[in-house]
C-alpha cells in the first residue's frame, strides 16, 4: 500500500486482520476493573504519565541552509529580482494539482487578494464558516463587506450547507468556506448552492495542506483557494501564503493586484504602467526558499499524521464524554494542522473543560480549547458601528445581522466543547499516542478528584 494513497477509505478497506489488530489493540486499562490501584492526578502532585517534551516545530536540516544563504549573498532578496519565488510557486502547483499558484506575504494577504479579484466589494455579503481563526473574518471586512456567518455542524467543525440557503440575499457575492484545523468542509453541496444563486467560491485552505475531497486536493474545489504558511503550519515559512487556481486570466489578475497593479500575463500587452489598484503582498526569495526545503518533507509528515490520527480516532471514541471528529461527507482526507475532538464535560462528571484541559496538560499533553465565539469580542460590533458600515447598509439590515450573530448555536456550543492536540504531536510515534490516550483515562478514571 503506498503511503501516498493512506486515506482512511483505504485504511479500512486494505489493512490486513493482523494489522488492524495492531493499530486496535489496546496497552491500555479497561474500564470496569474495580481492582485498579488509583493513581494520583499530577496536577494535584502525582507522577504525570508522560515527561519526556514533544518535538520542536518547525523542524529545519542543515543542508537546507545553504540555499537560504545563497539567496542573502545574491542581494536578489524580493521577486522582482530573483527566481525563488517563482520556482515554488510551479512546485506547490504541482504539489497539489492545480494550474497556477500565486505566492503571497501571508493566509491574510491571500485570503484578500481573491476577494478583491472576484469582485468582492463595499457593501456585498458573503457567507463565512463562524468557526475559524479571526483573518476570515478581518478579510472581508477589509474589503468593506459583510462576513455573514452560517452555523457549524458540531460533528465535522466546519459550515452547515444546510443554512446558507436561508442566508444569501440580493447582495450576497460569495461563499467562504474553511477547512478548518485541516478537515474539509462539505464542497459539492457548497458549489451546488453556489452555482445556483450565481456565488463564487473562495476556499480558506490556511490549514488544509493535502487534504483531500474526493481525492481531490482542498484549495483546488472552488473559484480559489488560499493557503497560509505561517510559523505553526504543516508547511512553514515563518510568514507566507499563497493563492490557487485553474483560471489563467484570474490569476493573471491576482498577480497584478499583489504586486502594486502592474499588469501581468496577458495584460502586459494590454496596458502599461498601473493599471490596476493593488498593493504590495509579495512574498520574499528567503521564504520560497524556506518553503521548497520544507515541502520535501510535506507528504511523509501527512502520511503519518493520518495514521496518528486514525489510532487515536479508535482508541478516544471508547472513552465517556470524548467524541472525535468526523469527516464531512465527501471528505476523504484530513491535513490534521490540529487533531481536534468534543469534551462532553456531564461524562465527567460535571467537571469544567478548563479543568480538563489542565490537568491534561499536568499529565504531559500540550492541549488548547480552541477558539472561542470571536463574534462576540466587539470586532463586529466596530465595524458594523462604523460611518462607512452605516452609509454601506441600512440600519435595519444592521439590527437584524446583530441578532443573527445570536443565533449561532451550534458553534457557540462547540467553542464551548473542543479540545486541539497539536499538529507536531501527530509527528511522534505509536507509544507518544498511547501516552495522549492513557493521559486522558487517567483525567476520567480521577475526575472526581478535580470537582
Amino acid at each position: 500500500m503506498k503511503k501516498d494513497n493512506f486515506t482512511r477509505r483505504k485504511f479500512v478497506i486494505n489493512a490486513t486482520t493482523g494489522t488492524a489488530a495492531a493499530i486496535l489493540s489496546s496497552k491500555l486499562p479497561v474500564f470496569g476493573i474495580t481492582s485498579r490501584k488509583q493513581v494520583q492526578l499530577a496536577i494535584n502532585g502525582g507522577k504525570p504519565v508522560r515527561t519526556e517534551p514533544w518535538m520542536k516545530w518547525p523542524v529545519w536540516k542543515a543542508d537546507a541552509e545553504e540555499p537560504v544563504l545563497s539567496v542573502l549573498r545574491s542581494g536578489d532578496w524580493f521577486r522582482g529580482r530573483g527566481n525563488k519565488v517563482d520556482e515554488f510557486e510551479k512546485k506547490y502547483a504541482e504539489l497539489i494539482g492545480v494550474k497556477r499558484t500565486l505566492a503571497t506575504a501571508s493566509g491574510t494577504t491571500a485570503l484578500e487578494t481573491a476577494l478583491h479579484v472576484l469582485d468582492v466589494d463595499a457593501g456585498d455579503e458573503v457567507i463565512v464558516s463562524p468557526y475559524t481563526f479571526i483573518a476570515t473574518y478581518n478579510v472581508v471586512f477589509n474589503q468593506k463587506a459583510l462576513p455573514v456567518f452560517v452555523d457549524t455542524i458540531q460533528e465535522t467543525f466546519c459550515i452547515d450547507p444546510e443554512k446558507i440557503e436561508e442566508r444569501i440575499n440580493d447582495r450576497t457575492k460569495a461563499i467562504l468556506p474553511v477547512h478548518i484545523l485541516g478537515l474539509p468542509a462539505d464542497m459539492n453541496s457548497i458549489n451546488a448552492i453556489a452555482k445556483k444563486n450565481d456565488l463564487v467560491v473562495i476556499e480558506d485552505a490556511c490549514q488544509a495542506w493535502l487534504a483531500e475531497y474526493e481525492g481531490k486536493k482542498c484549495g483546488t474545489l472552488g473559484d480559489l483557494g488560499c493557503f497560509s504558511f505561517q510559523n505553526s503550519k504543516n508547511i512553514p515559512a515563518g510568514e507566507g501564503g499563497a493563492v490557487v487556481g485553474n483560471d489563467e486570466a484570474i490569476m493573471d489578475l491576482c498577480h497584478s493586484y499583489h504586486n502594486c497593479g502592474r499588469p501581468y500575463g496577458k495584460t502586459k500587452d494590454m496596458f502599461t504602467g498601473y493599471p490596476f489598484r493593488g498593493g504590495n503582498k509579495r512574498m520574499m526569495e528567503f521564504q520560497a526558499v524556506v518553503l521548497m526545503s520544507q515541502m520535501e518533507r510535506a507528504k511523509k509528515d501527512a502520511d503519518k499524521r493520518l495514521e496518528n490520527a486514525l489510532y487515536l480516532d479508535a482508541k478516544l471514541k471508547d472513552i465517556p464524554g470524548i467524541i472525535p471528529y468526523k469527516l464531512s461527507d465527501g471528505a476523504t482526507r484530513s491535513a490534521y494542522h490540529l487533531y481536534p475532538f468534543r469534551y462532553k464535560k456531564e461524562f465527567f462528571d460535571g467537571l469544567p473543560r478548563e479543568k480538563f484541559l489542565a490537568a491534561l496538560s499536568a499529565e504531559g499533553i500540550p492541549c488548547s480549547g480552541g477558539y472561542g465565539p470571536q463574534y462576540n469580542d466587539g470586532l463586529m460590533e466596530e465595524a458594523i458601528s462604523s460611518k462607512g458600515y452605516k452609509r454601506l447598509f441600512s440600519e435595519q439590515r444592521l439590527k437584524q445581522y446583530r441578532e443573527e450573530l445570536h443565533n449561532l448555536p451550534e458553534n457557540d456550543q462547540l467553542t464551548r466543547e473542543a479540545v486541539w492536540f497539536y499538529q507536531f504531536m501527530l509527528l511522534a510515534e505509536r507509544k507518544d499516542m498511547d501516552d495522549i490516550v492513557n493521559s486522558i483515562k487517567k483525567v476520567y478514571e480521577n475526575r472526581k478528584k478535580l470537582l
